[in-house]
């Protein structure tokens, strides 16, 4: 029988699908779900609403700053997130957590043997017309265009360094772009952690 992992940890970057996994599973599993994009505040997607604040960090600040804040906001959340399956853990909890801040390097520092990790990413043109799409690109004034354009840019900067490391450390990669690899990925986990196999 294959291992019951207590923890099934979905990375990946901005709008590769991690949540509608994550739900999807959670529900099918009966397991607790965790975001971490719930854990902390970062200037997020400049969308539906261009917030000030939000339009003032994309435009003030550098390509290269802008990449180096989110990740050190990462940095900074993984001691909770740690804190997290450490309670999932001594509770006997089953969960699953996703989120843009499960960066490979840092999944790759957990027991093996408590959590599943896998990575979701897409190339850089399907990832592009997908986050273009949902913020309204082609309608969008000037300014905000030159927003939207910084975050999808930084997001697909995000996602190349991220999946290198996942690829590195040998993580599960799932290319989204293909309706049906995302789906047998699904239906993989449903059926392996299906509480009938445990």
């Amino acid at each position: 029988m294959q291992q019951q992992h207590l923890g099934i940890l979905i990375g990946g970057s901005s709008h590769v699908g991690k949540s509608t996994l994550a739900k999807s599973l959670a529900v099918s599993l009966g397991r607790e779900l965790i975001s971490t994009d719930k854990l902390g505040r970062h200037p997020g997607r400049p969308w539906p609403s261009l917030r000030p604040q939000v339009a003032e960090y994309y435009s003030r600040l550098s390509d290269d700053t802008v990449h180096w804040f989110l990740k050190v906001h990462h940095e900074n959340m993984w001691p909770y997130i740690c804190q997290i399956i450490e309670n999932q853990r001594r509770l006997l909890k089953p969960f699953i957590l996703e989120g843009s801040a499960l960066r490979p390097e840092y999944m790759t520092k957990l027991d093996p043997n408590l959590v599943r990790a896998v990575f979701l990413y897409a190339e850089d043109d399907f990832l592009r017309a997908r986050m273009m799409e949902e913020a309204g690109y082609k309608d969008a004034t000037q300014s905000a265009a030159l927003i939207i354009e910084k975050f999808v840019e930084r997001s697909i900067r995000d996602k190349r360094e991220m999946l290198e490391a996942a690829r590195d450390a040998k993580l599960q990669c799932v290319d989204v772009a293909y309706p049906e690899t995302l789906e047998a990925l699904a239906k993989d986990l449903a059926a392996a952690y299906s509480v009938a196999n445990e």
